[in-house]
């Protein structure tokens, strides 16, 4: 469906890149010629899903350690990846959710999932959006949304909060940033069966 060499020269960074819907995505980008960049807090995990890649694409594929909950760390990951040339394509993929009745949640649970998903996901995009912006560079910002910030969904609401905030920040970036050439998209797609 898609050209050999669609994304040759682009350089994308997936967050939550080493398993489920982040390593799928990150695997197609690497067949449609893609320099690829993946995070995740288990380096070990990172590593032996950027091995699968190169040795079944041939690819470029980088790994950090990274945990997304820290802006500091985005900061100094983000220093990493553009160090060898600026990226193009931010995907916003990495989240965490429970499934538990809302009212048996603790505190420290919902802060999980808001953490890395929604918290995540804001530095992540500011620290690249700063970057294009102050380069005169255009962008791309990817957000992996829930089915659930339409419909909303039983048992994941601190998940459904952050995924709806995310579609708040995608448009409200397409507004602020969209002039600068960077462009904010979200995508929903539902259910992804994960090992």
């Amino acid at each position: 469906m898609f050209q050999p060499g669609l994304l040759a020269g682009k350089k994308i960074l997936v967050t939550g890149g080493g398993t489920g819907l982040g390593a799928a995505m990150g695997r197609r980008f690497l067949e449609l010629g893609a320099e690829l960049a993946i995070c995740g807090r288990r380096l070990e995990l990172l590593e032996a899903t950027a091995a699968d890649f190169r040795k079944a694409t041939g690819g470029q594929v980088s790994t950090i350690r990274c945990d997304i909950r820290d802006a500091a760390a985005v900061e100094a990951m983000m220093q990493q990846i553009w160090r060898d040339g600026p990226l193009d394509v931010l995907v916003n993929n990495a989240a965490a959710n429970f499934i538990a009745q809302t009212e048996q949640l603790s505190y420290r649970a919902a802060d999980a999932v808001l953490g890395i998903t929604l918290h995540g996901a804001l530095y992540c995009t500011m620290a690249a959006g700063k970057r294009w912006i102050e380069s005169g560079r255009k962008g791309t910002i990817l957000g992996i949304l829930s089915t659930s910030t339409i419909t909303g969904r039983a048992f994941t609401v601190p998940s459904a909060m952050a995924k709806s905030a995310i579609l708040a920040m995608t448009r409200s970036l397409a507004v602020e940033w969209g002039p600068k050439g960077i462009r904010t998209v979200a995508i929903a797609p539902g259910p992804f069966p994960t090992p």
